[in-house]
């Protein structure tokens, strides 16, 4: 175990933790419109005035849900620049931090799939296609610069990046419809690993001589 596992909690964190943990399940099984402060404090074994004072109110617990999953995303999209190794590298040790990431917050994810693609709720507003986007536009700058180091062979980058994508949210996605099917994080780097093969210009060279 590491020494930051050894650490024990702060009454403060723990009951934070405790909100938030509960707020996610409630939140994620009747949905946020129907969820009422009075079953997010009775499943944390607190009371009211002390979800008001951590959050304020239903809106501020729910954002902090979001905003917190979302920095510890950007913090991933920051660590992908500069790295050490190869484009390849980089992006499967990338996409592999991505899904360990979405399965820590799993019911996190789960909620931001019911508000996101569901019915409207009532829940504040926060900008989720801003993050898709930053996403979409880290990936294509590894993929560009793929590209010009000469791992990728010169085509279309954002085709290329639908890909790596496509990948990544089919393997999220069925964690949370189909965890049984089995595509876990090893799988994705399979399927990764099968893409980069396919751009690769080592692949298109051996392609190309051979004709």
């Amino acid at each position: 175990m590491s020494e930051l596992g050894k650490i024990s909690k702060s009454p403060d964190t723990d009951v934070r933790h405790r909100l938030l943990s509960c707020a996610t399940q409630v939140f994620t099984r009747k949905g946020y419109a129907a969820t009422t402060v009075r079953e997010i404090v009775t499943a944390a074994g607190v009371t009211k005035p002390v979800l008001y004072y951590y959050f304020r109110n239903k809106e501020g617990i729910y954002l902090e849900l979001i905003r917190s999953a979302f920095a510890k995303l950007d913090a991933l999209l920051d660590s992908s620049r500069g790295q050490r190794g190869s484009v390849t590298e980089t992006l499967l040790r990338f996409s592999d931090q991505v899904f360990s990431l979405f399965m820590e917050n799993v019911g996190v994810a789960r909620l931001m799939y019911s508000i996101y693609y569901g019915p409207p709720q009532g829940a504040p507003f926060f900008n989720f296609d801003a993050y898709h986007v930053k996403f979409q536009d880290a990936i294509k700058r590894l993929v560009k610069e793929g590209i010009r180091k000469r791992e990728f062979y010169k085509g279309n980058a954002e085709i290329m990046m639908w890909a790596i994508i496509g990948a990544i949210n089919v393997t999220t996605e069925v964690q949370l419809l189909h965890p049984e099917w089995g595509i876990e994080r090893k799988r994705l780097t399979r399927i990764l690993k099968l893409i980069f093969q396919g751009i690769s210009t080592q692949r298109r060279g051996r392609e190309e001589k051979r004709r």
